[in-house]
């Protein structure tokens, strides 16, 4: 029996950071994969649908100058096969290095299905062979899935997941999402700023992106209604179905009314589930939590030597914090009173129109709390480098703690380069920092982060433009037991 320090099971982002964070350790690792090396965040998640994004802001681009200019399906899926071919061609070329040349003592790569069947033993399944390896440690990283309901027909041609978006041969002259979360509005934006399809998206809610603040969710409301995008707000699916080569849905409103529509595609988006199918957990008594991942304490399961990571652990199935559960299981086994995984200051992005990135609490989430708060807003329009591109549409809003110390809690950026906005306020909520330092830093200029610093310095009320005077351009308040008051001279 073949023996390994490490043996991970699931070759998409978190197994394979996690196998090249163990060889750093000088593990001997074996990395199972039954399908393709990257997993869906690779092949028909992130890269592709984010690939599909970039390229559809840039015909927007054109088309807010050149109105009939017409993309080609065609070439789309040509930029998007080609984003896939050489980030795949990438992470294969390292593999088969590690196997081959410099690790080839400490790194192994299996093609095939991992099966768990003891705490230590793992069955790798290849069409009809079969053989059992021995691991010192285990790492379950097997990913997750887009989510079905057994009433509707997804064939993946005309009722289509997020895998089924590459069957398309032409942009769709119509087509409905069900599900108003974050991949359903990306969806949303995308199809929109291509100018070809018109797009229907269901929300059950009287507002799409309901977990986020008020002032987002208008943001991207407005600028999705701008490309045409008609909301079913307050609305449930009664039924979806295909007819005649279409897709039928019926929809029931809150105020008791329904409706009939036609499309010619529909996507459902109504999140991921977990794979845990066949994994053997119940050959290790291993159970599945009530999200639908396997029970863990900060990746490690109630078996020790056994880790879950990513979409597994069904925390928050995001990329980046795959990656950083799948590092941070493999640093852990060998320094097991590591600090948890901060996930309360990680960076998300959602690609929408504009783009919209935030990290920590937002304005709403820390109002239900109840938390003490000021919060400052700025508008892009008075930011220089947002003026010369010519790109004025979005804010920067930062929260913070309502006493003097002013310890950052989170941020909200939308519009352009928000993502690149971020990530030093990132860091002040991880060092559970205030915010003068980052207020009297000499920032690049002309750029989109010197609207960070005036936020800052609004709190501080040393700001250049003063929210008392820019009323509709700068907003400083507090808000203490349900109430928001606009602070004073600033």
């Amino acid at each position: 029996m073949e023996k390994y320090d490490i043996c991970i099971i699931g070759g998409g982002p978190a197994g394979y950071a996690a196998a090249m964070r163990a060889i750093d350790f000088g593990e001997r690792v074996l990395l199972i994969e039954k399908d393709k090396i990257g997993g869906a965040g690779l092949y028909n998640g992130v890269m592709s649908s984010k690939t599909m994004w970039e390229y559809s802001q840039k015909i927007a681009a054109i088309r807010s100058e050149i109105p009939d200019y017409e993309a080609s399906f065609e070439h789309l899926m040509g930029v998007v096969n080609d984003a896939i071919f050489e980030r795949k061609f990438q992470m294969n070329t390292h593999i088969k290095l590690l196997e081959n040349e410099t690790h080839s003592k400490l790194f192994s790569h299996e093609k095939g299905f991992g099966k768990l069947i003891g705490k230590n033993e793992v069955l790798i399944k290849k069409g009809e062979e079969e053989k059992i390896i021995y691991a010192d440690r285990i790492i379950l990283a097997t990913g997750s899935r887009p989510r079905k309901l057994p009433s509707i027909p997804i064939d993946e041609k005309i009722i289509v997941t997020s895998d089924g978006i590459s069957n398309f041969e032409n942009f769709p002259k119509s087509m409905v999402i069900l599900g108003a979360g974050v991949i359903g509005c990306e969806f949303a934006t995308i199809f929109s700023n291509f100018g070809k399809t018109k797009v229907y998206l269901i929300d059950k809610a009287d507002r799409i992106l309901p977990f986020e603040d008020d002032d987002i969710s208008s943001t991207v409301t407005e600028n999705l209604e701008k490309n045409g995008a008609i909301i079913h707000k307050n609305s449930s699916l009664v039924r979806m179905e295909i007819v005649d080569g279409q897709v039928e849905y019926e929809l029931a409103y809150k105020d008791g009314t329904k409706e009939v529509l036609r499309v010619e595609k529909a996507l459902v988006s109504i999140g991921r589930v977990a794979n845990t199918e066949d994994l053997g957990l119940e050959n290790v008594g291993l159970k599945i939590n009530e999200r639908g991942g396997v029970e863990e304490n900060d990746t490690q399961s109630a078996i020790p030597n056994i880790y879950v990571v990513g979409d597994l652990s069904a925390d928050i199935a995001l990329v980046n914090v795959g990656e950083r559960e799948g590092r941070h299981a493999v640093v852990k086994m060998h320094k097991p009173d590591l600090k948890p995984v901060p996930y309360r200051n990680i960076s998300t992005i959602m690609f929408l129109n504009p783009e919209v990135a935030l990290v920590g609490m937002g304005e709403q989430e820390a109002r239900q709390k109840n938390i003490p708060i000021k919060v400052v807003k700025m508008d892009y329009s008075c930011i220089a480098r947002a003026i010369a591109m010519r790109k004025t549409n979005g804010f920067f809003k930062i929260i913070v703690t309502n006493d003097d110390e002013m310890k950052v809690l989170g941020m909200r950026a939308v519009g352009e380069h928000a993502s690149s906005a971020i990530q030093a306020v990132a860091l002040l909520i991880s060092m559970n920092k205030g915010i003068q330092e980052l207020a009297d830093m000499v920032h690049p200029h002309p750029s989109i982060t010197e609207g960070v610093q005036e936020c800052l310095r609004m709190l501080l009320g040393k700001s250049i433009y003063k929210s008392s005077v820019f009323k509709d351009k700068l907003k400083c308040y507090k808000c203490e037991n349900g109430v928001c008051t606009p602070l004073e001279n600033l």
